[in-house]
């Protein structure tokens, strides 16, 4: 089925309504700045990544003292956490539950080199991903459960397991930037398959933004209230929101 564009949400509303069967289960979302980039995390990314061991004991070395508390969840999952939402790369893929927060990440960024390129709004059924690896009882784990042990950092540094697919999974909310931000996430293992190229990729939708619509959209988010403080709930959005209306 060949990609929709929409450029209004207006569009966006209807395009949900076609795609939606609550058979499926629930639905998660995220934005791509540029339509062109696949659904695969940053550390997955890179062409020669730093043992993902020694990125957690280098980031844990300087922030351990920069901590209140330890991060509490096990298998190294909230430190991992911790990272990514620093900008480290990491095996996570954020996730968000509103397709407004979506939509905000995927016109909102002003990079100059992704302004002039289509954006991309994606639709993931996550029951149906995890069909893939938790076939005798599908369901969305959460970060506490052990069954995700597999998935830890101490498992992916053994080398093993080297079919096992990307799941998605929840996670506690305990900062206000993934409560606002309605955050859940998708995780991967050894095998780096971008998420939409898994089995027949029928678990994901793409809808297409077109450059052109990016300035209206972002005009209708205003007016809904989606801001950058609304999806950053911190004081350095507060300055930026009065840098933009006031400029």
């Amino acid at each position: 089925m060949a990609d929709k564009n929409i450029t209004s949400i207006a569009d966006m509303v209807k395009e949900l309504k076609a795609v939606s069967d609550p058979k499926r289960g629930p639905a998660w979302f995220r934005g791509h700045a540029d339509s062109s980039w696949k659904l695969q995390p940053n550390y997955d990314r890179l062409q020669k990544p730093a043992k993902e061991t020694e990125l957690l004991s280098r980031f844990r070395q300087n922030a351990n003292l920069l901590l209140n508390h330890a991060p509490a969840l096990p298998n190294d999952f909230g430190w991992m956490f911790l990272m990514q939402h620093y900008g480290v790369p990491t095996r996570l893929l954020d996730w968000s539950e509103s397709p407004l927060v979506a939509l905000y990440f995927a016109i909102e960024d002003r990079n100059p080199k992704n302004e002039k390129k289509d954006a991309a709004l994606w639709i993931l059924y996550p029951l149906e991903l995890n069909r893939h690896s938790t076939v005798e009882d599908v369901y969305i784990p959460s970060f506490e459960d052990e069954w995700l042990a597999n998935y830890s950092v101490i498992q992916y540094s053994k080398g093993k397991d080297s079919g096992i697919l990307p799941i998605g999974a929840m996670a506690t909310r305990n900062n206000p930037r993934i409560q606002a931000q309605l955050g859940v996430f998708t995780i991967s293992h050894r095998k780096k398959t971008p998420i939409e190229d898994i089995e027949t990729g029928k678990h994901c939708v793409k809808l297409n933004i077109p450059q052109a619509a990016k300035q209206r959209l972002r005009e209708e988010l205003r007016i809904l209230g989606v801001t950058r403080f609304q999806i950053f709930p911190e004081l350095a959005s507060i300055g930026e929101s009065l840098k933009e209306e006031f400029k």
